[in-house]
């Protein structure tokens, strides 16, 4: 680990950002130009303390995890995150991989949309990032260790967390999460990965192995979804798949029909917020 060439990097990769560029709130006026050390810490889920002395060359080595949150934060491109790794004492994770690199560009279209629920998703179901739509919509991911951050994962292992959709939707959505994991587990061959999920699905017991041995096949396109939101209510989605840059990430963006109840309640949703979801991403 690198501890002083980290500090300056992480400094300047701060200093070159403004608010605007990562969604926050416009400030008053400041003395230095970037995004403050708070502003950093709070975009990549960290203590201010921790964050402060990483830019002062004196923190302890940070995880895979941590530096994969500190990318995202920082808008680093492919090459910046694997520089991050290399400088913290870490070879970078391959691109297949749960911590796989957001696309800055993909970060700047969630920042944007502010008012419609909007996620990253890997090509195995992980939950890479979501905007804070998505989080009261469906619940925050970041409640969750990353290795429970798996959409078809946790469907299988908590059957509590399909309560938030309509019953009568939910053989259609068991369906498309195992039909999209073997386009995956064929288009990945030998990956341990895929090989480490499959083997976690198959120890929730035999309703996954069913699906699996349907062989069914089916990439995660756009589609229909009933939400039962406990706060505001049924809300009936558009849920557009967008692929960015090839089929290893999609951002899947949620909206309702203009002039709708489900869009009404939607905008009860940005007002409110998702308090009590914490749980049930």
């Amino acid at each position: 680990m690198d501890r002083p060439a980290l500090a300056d990097f992480l400094t300047r990769s701060r200093a070159r950002l403004t608010p605007a560029d990562c969604g926050l709130a416009p400030t008053a006026r400041r003395r230095t130009p970037g995004l403050r050390r708070e502003e950093v810490a709070h975009l990549a889920g960290l203590s201010v303390d921790y964050y402060a002395r990483l830019e002062q060359a004196r923190g302890p080595q940070p995880s895979p995890q941590l530096l994969a949150a500190l990318a995202r934060a920082l808008r680093l491109s492919e090459d910046e995150h694997d520089h991050l790794f290399h400088l913290s004492g870490h070879e970078p994770p391959r691109r297949h991989s749960p911590l796989t690199h957001v696309r800055p560009g993909l970060l700047l279209i969630l920042d944007r949309l502010h008012d419609t629920p909007a996620q990253v998703l890997s090509d195995l179901g992980d939950v890479l990032v979501q905007n804070a739509m998505a989080a009261a919509l469906l619940g925050d991911v970041a409640a969750h260790p990353p290795g429970r951050r798996n959409l078809v994962l946790r469907w299988f292992a908590e059957p509590a967390s399909r309560e938030l959709f309509a019953p009568e939707e939910h053989e259609d959505l068991a369906r498309g999460h195992v039909a999209h994991l073997r386009a995956a587990h064929a288009a990945r061959p030998g990956d341990p990965r895929v090989t480490e999920l499959l083997a976690q699905l198959h120890a929730t017991g035999p309703e996954f192995a069913s699906y699996w041995e349907r062989h069914e096949v089916a990439v995660r396109r756009s589609s229909r979804k009933t939400v039962l939101h406990p706060q505001v209510g049924r809300l009936e989605l558009e849920c557009e798949v967008l692929v960015a840059g090839g089929t290893d990430q999609v951002l899947v963006v949620n909206s309702a029909a203009p002039g709708s109840d489900s869009a009404g309640r939607l905008e009860l949703l940005r007002v409110v917020g998702g308090a009590g979801l914490a749980t049930r991403a």
